[in-house]
């Protein structure tokens, strides 16, 4: 068996990748009692005294590397700061290292450099250490970021957390990222208006936490999109997640490319939303700070927690939709 694209796009197939080759072979263990490589969170935390050093990396190998609404460095930048956003941490600094193919164009590079430096700026993150190589073996630029954050001791928000009767919400419109990529990468004769909604939205989630908002489970739905991230936290937390088809936040421009692609919304990687699990008093409050931040303007309240089934289930107009996890997402190479 050889690995292919799918195994690095989400999902079921490289959930066993991961569980069955990586995990397998590796001898796992926490550090001080924090959440390890085990729980397969967007982060690991490292309690030190009263507080946990949180602590994600990521690869980008995205293609294009510039795309409608973005480039490979605000991705880099964004993917690594969600990723401790997501666990309820103050993002603080990032590494970056970039493998640069032989023959790189001097202004690309130089265009991204000034993207990443951009989006840490809205982020308010640093970058503190870095590395750079140059290679003949790689066919276009790769990033590596590493990201620190920090959290009050027992204050980590994980993704197993969701309890019965929680609200579900996403922040905003879903499968712009990936369907910008799409669009870009294969030169469709399509108008459109479409761009990527990759973000740092670490600023989104400090302000509904400010408010004492009781978030039980979050994740930022990138690779095997909304679907893959409600299965998640479904699994994890062993309850089930009902969802409303008219309720979910997909503008009318990427339901009508999806219908066309023969694409489901819910599969598509999203780089600029969290989905969160809430307390159910807090959830008309959350969704009105959500709505007053710009990257949460189209925040929904999709669904609710349940112990009534496994899973998730979709409810349409023509009945109930079993939403499992996707193979993978349908868009390689979008992170």
């Amino acid at each position: 068996m050889k690995i292919t694209r799918m195994h690095g796009a989400g999902g079921k197939i490289m959930q066993d990748l991961i569980k069955n080759i990586i995990l397998k072979n590796l001898e796992i263990t926490s550090v001080n009692g924090g959440i390890g490589l085990e729980s397969l969170d967007d982060s690991a935390t490292i309690p030190i005294g009263d507080k946990e050093i949180v602590f994600t990396v990521d690869g980008h190998t995205v293609k294009p590397i510039f795309f409608p609404g973005g480039d490979i460095g605000r991705l880099a930048v964004s993917g690594t700061v969600n990723d401790l956003a997501v666990m309820g941490a103050k993002p603080l600094a990032l590494s970056l290292s970039l493998i640069i193919p032989e023959g790189f164009n001097l202004e690309d590079l130089e265009k991204i450099i000034k993207s990443i430096n951009e989006t840490t700026k809205e982020a308010e993150v640093a970058i503190i250490t870095g590395d750079t190589k140059v290679s003949d073996g790689v066919d276009d630029i790769i990033i590596s970021t590493a990201g620190v954050g920090i959290v009050d001791r027992g204050k980590a928000i994980r993704d197993c957390g969701v309890k019965e009767g929680d609200a579900i919400i996403v922040s905003g419109n879903i499968g712009e990222h990936g369907l910008a990529i799409l669009l870009s990468r294969e030169g469709f004769d399509f108008e459109t208006d479409i761009k990527s909604d990759v973000a740092p939205i670490n600023k989104l989630i400090e302000k509904v936490l400010n408010e004492g908002i009781q978030i039980n489970a979050m994740k930022d739905p990138t690779r095997g999109g909304l679907a893959d991230a409600l299965n998640e936290m479904a699994e994890k937390s062993n309850i089930g997640i009902t969802i409303f088809e008219d309720k979910l936040p997909i503008s009318e421009e990427v339901q009508s490319l999806c219908d066309i692609l023969g694409l489901d919304p819910l599969t598509i990687a999203n780089e600029g939303k969290v989905v969160m699990a809430v307390k159910k008093e807090d959830a008309e409050r959350c969704l009105e700070i959500l709505r007053e931040h710009p990257l949460g303007k189209n925040a929904e309240i999709i669904g609710y927690a349940t112990k009534e089934h496994k899973g998730v289930v979709m409810e349409t107009i023509v009945g109930r939709r079993i939403v499992d996890m996707p193979i993978g997402d349908p868009i390689p190479r979008v992170c």
